[in-house]
């Protein structure tokens, strides 16, 4: 007897790859470059970045909601991925504007003249006139697309390996990510990091090569892209966390001491999610800065680590749906809140102005979901669902015929 592929045997998959192409193609039929015009420009980034988002809340379930890491350096890589692509697109910008201003000379420049131009260029800005080493391949797409996954992957192999072959675990290796995010944003705030320092890249919604393409139009392009990565993404994280594999590391999650007795190599396992969780956050940062059109250090701060997982926390940990719909679900009410949209709260000798409030809003939530719903928003599912924690009425779970192993896991 054969073998359902593996989407027949996910059937949550088929869901959420449906509802993304749904969704994709509805904005794209009302946006204003293939469209009605009923989505500005503006909201369409705002969806595509919260696309990203959604996709890196996907990266942080593999590695906390499955291997039980509390990684509070995610979005260190999710920047890393932006410093990387933003290289490329302010140095061939840079070398764009800068070519054509020397065109006009009686003596045509040098190549090496050209790049010490675009060096001051790009560098005049913090006291420097020369390219950094770390500048290498940023005249080369093929090269920077590359270490957009090799230098979050490399950090992600290097802290994990040392961490993880020295026994860290809870809190004290949160507190170690958290303290490498710390230690990288303040190193990129220094103007003789490479990266400019606090005026980090700017103008990356500007796509070289495509001067003469609206935003409205790349805009929907970059949703396009970002829908493809989660898509693909998804599908690859949910392949990971299946099979054989995939009950390793929830049991290391569960009992990480009992795995390493059976004689499981805790610390590859472990290595493994750390460093494709990286590389996937790091993809997502590639395709988010863009449409944002800049980054800086304070992207890396442990801060934005900390919201990532709340968003988790909130959709539902151990589920990879759930972290997609904590993501959409927090991304859109932040943009809604803080962007002046939600009407204030008049009460009694005070007025709610959201902007002042949402994140205290967003904290008293976590707070909430943590003490009265842990399955987040999507434990609504497992009810309509009817997947119920079973009641074990004392009885430990085992391999023993009173045992309710099975059932617990279902649900």
């Amino acid at each position: 007897m054969s073998r359902k592929p593996f989407i027949l045997r996910n059937p949550s998959v088929l869901i959420v790859l449906a509802v993304l192409a749904v969704f994709t193609a509805a904005v794209t039929l009302m946006s204003q470059a293939y469209g009605n015009g009923a989505i500005p420009t503006s909201t369409v980034k705002i969806l595509g970045k919260t696309l990203c988002l959604a996709l890196a809340a996907v990266a942080m379930d593999l590695v906390w909601g499955y291997v039980g890491i509390l990684s509070l350096g995610q979005m260190a890589f999710f920047a890393l991925g932006g410093y990387m692509v933003g290289q490329w697109l302010m140095y061939a910008r840079t070398e764009a504007i800068v070519a054509t201003s020397l065109a006009q000379n009686p003596i045509p420049p040098t190549a090496q003249e050209l790049q010490e131009a675009v060096a001051n260029q790009i560098f005049g800005v913090v006291g420097s006139s020369d390219l950094p080493l770390v500048w290498s391949f940023a005249h080369s797409l093929p090269l920077q697309l590359i270490l957009v996954v090799a230098v979050p992957g490399l950090l992600a192999l290097v802290f994990g390996w040392l961490a993880f072959r020295s026994r860290v675990n809870g809190v004290y290796l949160s507190i170690l990510t958290q303290a490498m995010t710390l230690a990288l944003a303040l190193w990129l705030f220094q103007n003789d990091s490479g990266f400019r320092g606090n005026n980090g890249l700017s103008g990356l919604q500007n796509i070289p090569g495509l001067e003469g393409v609206s935003q409205a139009t790349l805009s929907v392009w970059f949703l396009w892209a970002s829908a493809f990565a989660l898509a693909l993404l998804y599908v690859l994280a949910a392949w990971v966390v299946s099979g054989k594999f995939g009950s390793v590391i929830r049991a290391i999650r569960d009992d990480e001491t009992r795995v390493r007795f059976l004689g499981y190599p805790v610390e590859g396992f472990k290595l493994v999610i750390f460093t494709l969780a990286a590389m996937i956050t790091a993809v997502a940062g590639a395709l988010y800065y863009p449409q944002a059109g800049i980054i800086n250090p304070a992207e890396l701060m442990p801060i934005a680590s900390i919201y990532l997982a709340v968003w988790v926390a909130i959709g539902g940990r151990g589920r990879l749906y759930g972290a997609m719909i904590g993501a959409v679900a927090v991304s859109l009410l932040s943009s809604w809140f803080t962007g002046g949209r939600a009407p204030d709260l008049a009460l009694p000798g005070y007025v709610v102005r959201w902007v002042d409030w949402w994140q205290v809003a967003l904290g008293l939530s976590f707070v909430l979901v943590t003490l009265f719903a842990p399955r987040g928003i999507s434990g609504i599912f497992d009810w309509l669902a009817g997947l119920r924690p079973p009641r074990r009425n004392g009885r430990d779970l085992g391999p023993d015929q009173g045992a309710l192993q099975e059932q617990e896991a279902k649900a």
